[in-house]
């Protein structure tokens, strides 16, 4: 079973009520929106290899997986900010399950679309 397929049924048993339509599965991705206007693109090749990308207005933020900053506390995922700066990841780790790591986004993103409010660790 594809992890993407996996992902789509437990957020849609998760978080009917957020989502503003059905969650769309691509050959290599996940894409669903939110009742609040946050639209995402959700990638995962692995456990450890993933992207999750968002749009929220002119705002695009992304985490991901690719080995460039390793000078990050949380490398190697990452997170590029609203502002394009790239900063540690404050939510989700590469040891954990993808579906645990897609419901810590969603959660902030439902409170947060820009994650102002978690705070960045350097």
């Amino acid at each position: 079973m594809s992890i993407h397929f996996s992902l789509k049924e437990r957020i849609e048993a998760r978080y009917a009520d957020a989502l503003a339509g059905s969650p769309e599965l691509k050959q290599d991705a996940l894409l669903l929106t939110l009742t609040n206007d946050v639209a995402l693109e959700v990638r995962f090749a692995a456990r450890d290899e993933y992207s999750i990308a968002w749009q929220w207005g002119d705002a695009l933020l992304r985490i991901d997986t690719a080995p460039f900053h390793p000078g990050l506390a949380t490398y190697p995922n990452h997170l590029h900010d609203a502002d394009g700066k790239v900063r540690a990841d404050p939510l989700t780790a590469t040891e954990r399950d993808p579906g645990e790591n897609l419901c810590a986004v969603l959660d902030a993103l439902l409170k947060d679309p820009l994650l102002e409010s978690v705070g960045y660790a350097e």
